[in-house]
């Protein structure tokens, strides 16, 4: 179980990163929750994605640190590709627990030092 909450935790930042929307489908549960943004479903996680992707194109989270435990994971990322104009500090980070069941993603918890987008989105999930 946990090599596989792993393997998808890397799957949804690598489909984040190379803009693979159509892999969310297969990342997230239907009934996928996003307690930071406040949504339900997969959709929900096409439009953050592409809220943050619209208001900054070079964004890419790098994996800094991950635990993993009896199908969640905790994980803590960097943000690049951010202009230095909305920078708080030399680079955004985000923290996320997210809970796995059946292999895919069906809920989510974050904190990002981002500044919120004009969207509202701060978290990739």
């Amino acid at each position: 179980m946990t090599d596989d909450v792993r393997a998808i935790a890397h799957r949804m930042y690598g489909a984040f990163n190379s803009r693979d929307l159509a892999a969310a489908e297969t990342i997230f549960s239907a009934d996928f929750v996003s307690h930071p943004l406040e949504t339900v479903g997969v959709d929900s996680v096409v439009k953050a994605w592409n809220g943050l992707h619209a208001a900054f194109p070079d964004i890419q989270v790098i994996v800094e640190d991950m635990i993993v435990e009896r199908g969640k994971a905790a994980v803590r990322t960097t943000l690049h590709g951010i202009p230095a104009s909305v920078e708080e500090q030399l680079s955004p980070s985000m923290m996320e627990i997210f809970r796995v069941q059946d292999g895919r993603i069906v809920e989510l918890w974050g904190m990002s030092t981002l500044n919120r987008s004009a969207d509202g989105s701060a978290t990739s999930g």
